[in-house]
């Protein structure tokens, strides 16, 4: 269960998301069920706002949603009445969020039940990590109403193998919880009522490592694998003597010769 010792509820832009932190874990909510939680440019501006908020305190974000949809993707009737000027301001927001979720200090994981779909489920292809429900499912159908899904296929297509991502976006078909998780989309699928349980356990036990040490394996992770098979090896040694040389790489490391359980720096 998570610690009651923190609780700390945030709500922006008419409540379209909210974000709440209990103990040594944050999560943040797409709370507009009844538009399926569209990415609308006032959706995209409230997520923004919420992880903007909690960077400098969270140790690991969940994303979830409120609803059957985790997200629908792009809002449709927004941007059929919107100018070219302010269509081009939604997917430049969205590149933002998707940008911010990639590059965020902590982990972000994404917790899904339900529909992900379009941007929606370039927002789960952005998350460090996804866990999702048994019944959930994924799709990029913007290639049937002639709207290619361009920007989901960025993320998606560094985030699944490219046949599966050109399967996707080609023939707009749902692929199943499944189909996800062979394809690397998600990392775990869960039983629909052990969703909930499953995702605060793996957030607490991520919650519970050195925070610094998280945050300097997610920049090298993420720098070295923009580089050259040599230089990310070199990097990430110079890295490695880097996080032994920090307090709790010494603490980890003489724990573990000790028998004993390590008592990280941020825990004193």
């Amino acid at each position: 269960m998570l610690s009651l010792r923190h609780r700390l509820v945030a709500h922006t832009a008419r409540f379209l998301s909210t974000a709440e932190t209990v103990g040594n874990v944050t999560t943040v909510t797409l709370n507009n069920p009844a538009r399926r939680n569209a990415l609308s440019l006032e959706m995209l501006n409230s997520l923004i706002e919420n992880l903007e908020q909690q960077a400098g305190s969270a140790r690991v974000i969940v994303l979830q949603a409120a609803g059957p949809v985790f997200s629908s993707g792009h809002d449709l009737k927004e941007l059929a009445a919107s100018s070219t000027e302010t269509r081009g301001a939604v997917f430049s927001r969205c590149n933002d969020l998707m940008l911010l979720v990639n590059r965020y200090p902590v982990p972000v994981l994404a917790s899904v039940d339900g529909l992900a779909t379009a941007a929606g489920c370039q927002l789960v292809a952005a998350a460090q990590m996804a866990i999702c429900s048994d019944r959930s499912r994924f799709a990029t159908p913007g290639v049937n109403i002639g709207l290619f899904c361009s920007t989901p296929g960025v993320q998606l297509g560094r985030a699944v193998n490219r046949k599966l991502a050109m399967d996707m976006l080609l023939t707009g078909e749902p692929i199943s919880a499944q189909a996800a998780l062979v394809g690397g989309l998600v990392s775990r699928v869960i039983e629909g009522d052990k969703l909930a349980e499953e995702t605060n356990r793996i957030a607490e036990l991520i919650a519970s490592k050195s925070s610094p040490v998280i945050k300097l394996g997610l920049q090298n992770f993420n720098s070295q694998m923009k580089r050259p098979l040599v230089d990310a090896a070199e990097q990430s040694a110079g890295v490695m003597v880097s996080n032994l040389d920090h307090p709790d790489g010494n603490e980890g490391l003489s724990a573990f010769l000790d028998k004993r359980h390590p008592t990280w720096n941020q825990d004193k």
